[in-house]
Parts: C-alpha cells; structure tokens; sequence
C-alpha cells in the first residue's frame, strides 16, 4: 500500500487510462440498425467465450459511456486494460476479454437510414 501521493510504477497494467478507439472502416458500409444487431449477437454470445459474467457486463456498460465513466466502470470492476482502447483487456485471474472495434465505436462508413 502505497502513500497517497505515491505514484504507480510503470508496469502496473491496472493504470491504464482508456480511450476511444481510432477510426475504422467495416468490409462493407452497413447501417445503424445492422450496426447494432452485430453488438446484440456480440454480447448475447460474449459469456461463452470464457470469463466471468459480471466482467463482460462491466465491459459492456463501459462501451456504453463517455471516457470518464467508462473508466470508472473498469476500474470499480477490477479490469485490467491492456490496450487502451478496450480492444483487449483481463480479469485478475488472468482471463482473457477480446472485444471487436464495432462494440466500442461507429465505423467511418455507416451508412444512414433513410
């Protein structure tokens, strides 16, 4: 336990302050709606993939929020985050959460709805 005014050495992954993610293109222009029948699927089969329940649901509360709630979210949580953007991120057992770009923002190419 360090003082409060101690800072946190370089290699502690627990710090990592998050961001949104770069911009990025789908393969094909695809709609708002389509859009977020792919982040239904993702969250509906994310818990299969291994991992605790209650750490996808932080994640996905946390994809839902601005930077600052986000990162309270994961930190309250116990996440560690590996890349900053949330792309890749870890439990404290060491389990594994891998997310895909289209859960953690809009790609460059969405088409609008008419």
């Amino acid at each position: 336990m360090g003082c409060a005014g101690s800072t946190p050495a370089k290699g502690d992954g627990n710090v990592k302050k998050i961001r949104k993610p770069k911009p990025w293109k789908h393969p094909q222009p695809i709609t708002k709606s389509q859009l977020e029948q792919m982040r239904e699927e993702f969250w509906d089969t994310a818990p299969h993939y291994g991992g605790s329940k209650e750490i996808w649901d932080a994640l996905k509360a946390a994809t839902k929020q601005d930077l600052t709630f986000a990162q309270a979210i994961v930190d309250s949580a116990g996440v560690i985050v590996q890349s900053a953007d949330l792309t890749i991120c870890y439990d404290e057992r060491g389990a594994k959460y891998e997310l895909p770009k289209y859960v953690l923002s809009e790609p460059t190419n969405l088409i609008q709805e008419s």
